[in-house]
């Protein structure tokens, strides 16, 4: 069920709540790992696949959500951390991916530590990625 509070995230990442964003956004929201636009597209059946990455890029653009490389070839989204904004994602965590389950999770706690780059070197982007089994999986 959609609540005023979902309302409000949208708003105070100044993200207009249209029914979709409001939608994804609730899915987002009850998520225990990432999801991708795929298991979105499942979880709301009415919506188009274009409209779903349109409002996810929109999500990215405004601090809202991040996307995950997590090296299946298809990008999963994960909801960002509340001091990320448009200018700037401030939750450079780890990701770690279930070899068994194939799921993807946050480790907001498991923060990925300062890479050095050599001379004429720039990041534009960081991202760390643990394989392995989950808490939830048989070891």
């Amino acid at each position: 069920m959609i609540t005023a509070e979902t309302e409000q995230k949208l708003i105070g990442k100044n993200i207009n709540p249209t029914s979709m964003r409001l939608l994804v956004l609730d899915l987002l929201l009850k998520q225990n790992s990432a999801i991708s636009l795929s298991d979105i597209e499942k979880g709301l059946e009415t919506a188009d696949r274009i409209t779903i990455y349109r409002t996810l890029k929109t999500f990215e653009e405004n601090g809202l959500a991040h996307a995950i490389d997590d090296g299946t070839g298809s990008p999963k989204y994960a909801l960002c951390l509340e001091e990320c904004d448009a200018n700037k994602h401030h939750d450079l965590h780890v990701h770690f991916y279930c070899t068994v389950c194939k799921e993807t999770f946050c480790l907001p706690n498991s923060k990925i530590p300062a890479i050095s780059l050599p001379a004429g070197f720039s990041s534009a982007e960081l991202n760390l990625v643990v394989k392995g089994v989950c808490n939830k999986c048989p070891h």
